[in-house]
């Protein structure tokens, strides 16, 4: 939706896409995990005060954790879809028109399956990306791979065995990860010719 905002919404939205995607990319993730983090516990507690209950009410670390890289992650896809929808030939486009397709059934079976194609490799990168940001969302207080890890280091002294055990679980994930997304653009590139 952002990256079609951005693309041919009315100008409010393309100003509003515009603004999203620069400063989410612009300001750093961390920040806007604590951000929604607390920004979320003082609205429930203001919240929980205008219904009579007293004292601090903190949000749901998951769930604010998973929101903002959510929202840090949209403007970044936003970006990908929106270069992707950019690399179309527009000749593809012109034919879909000359058949007399609608604006809905083009962006079905023209659109959305050749950006798709296109923004694969982009897609994968951002999930790497996103991997990495998880360890983040350990400042909330969330339990996560790294946090774990620290706590094992820590109650142990053994901080070499537990990290590069938790290196060699985020190695595997992103070589899983990288794998499936590999075969997934080789299977949407099938009967396409491949340009040298």
């Amino acid at each position: 939706m952002i990256a079609w905002a951005k693309i041919a919404g009315p100008r409010p939205l393309q100003i509003f896409a515009s603004t999203y995607t620069t400063v989410l990319r612009g300001i750093p993730d961390l920040l806007v995990i604590y951000l929604f983090y607390f920004g979320s516990s003082i609205a429930l507690t203001r919240l929980g005060g205008f219904f009579g209950t007293h004292g601090f009410i903190g949000a749901p670390a998951f769930v604010s954790a998973s929101l903002a890289i959510g929202v840090v992650s949209s403007a970044y896809q936003a970006e990908v879809f929106r270069g992707a929808y950019r690399a179309l030939n527009t000749g593809e486009l012109m034919a879909a028109r000359s058949v007399g397709m609608n604006t809905f059934l083009m962006f079905r079976r023209v659109v959305a399956p050749l950006t798709l194609r296109i923004a694969i490799p982009g897609l994968g990168n951002l999930w790497q990306i996103i991997l990495k940001d998880s360890a983040l969302v350990s400042v909330t207080g969330l339990m996560e791979l790294l946090h774990q890890t620290s706590i094992a280091a820590g109650a142990t002294y053994r901080p070499f065995d537990f990290y590069l055990t938790a290196m060699l679980l985020f190695l595997f994930i992103t070589w899983v990860s990288s794998y499936a997304f590999v075969s997934i653009e080789r299977h949407s590139m099938r009967g396409i010719r491949r340009q040298s």
